[in-house]
């Protein structure tokens, strides 16, 4: 079985992940890009079974355009987000990508808000990829 783990920049706050991701996929939405500081996001899903933590963290809990309760848990020290839940998800750990820092890592193969709130610069390569508005 596949281990992998995420940190936050310093290294205080991990998310050690068993198996593959059920979910890869990135988000042009305007909170996910404030939260990324990029021009999209790129997260992977597991099941909260599969995901153990080290490290302290604090929250953030905000609403998103669906009405939905996120709630992110990120780094006291770094301020890096490690990990979040999403209320409309239950039973599902969210983690940003780039915190595994693993070029081997699964593509995404759903886009949100793809069309509508996407960089008109921005191509994402993966194939297949289901794209949402």
């Amino acid at each position: 079985m596949t281990t992998r783990r995420a940190e936050c920049s310093c290294g205080q706050l991990a998310a050690i992940c068993e198996g593959e991701p059920v979910r890869v996929s990135v988000c042009h939405c305007l909170e996910c890009k404030r939260r990324s500081g990029s021009a999209f996001s790129n997260n992977a899903r597991f099941q909260d079974a599969n995901v153990s933590f080290e490290g302290q963290s604090k929250e953030y809990t905000r609403v998103s355009d669906a009405g939905n309760r996120v709630i992110y848990s990120f780094c006291p020290e770094c301020g890096t987000t490690v990990h979040y839940k999403i209320d409309a998800q239950p039973g599902l750990i969210a983690i940003p990508v780039g915190a595994f820092a693993d070029l081997d890592f699964p593509a995404p193969f759903l886009s949100y808000y793809h069309n509508s709130r996407r960089y008109s610069w921005v191509g994402i390569g993966a194939e297949p990829l289901e794209r949402f508005d």
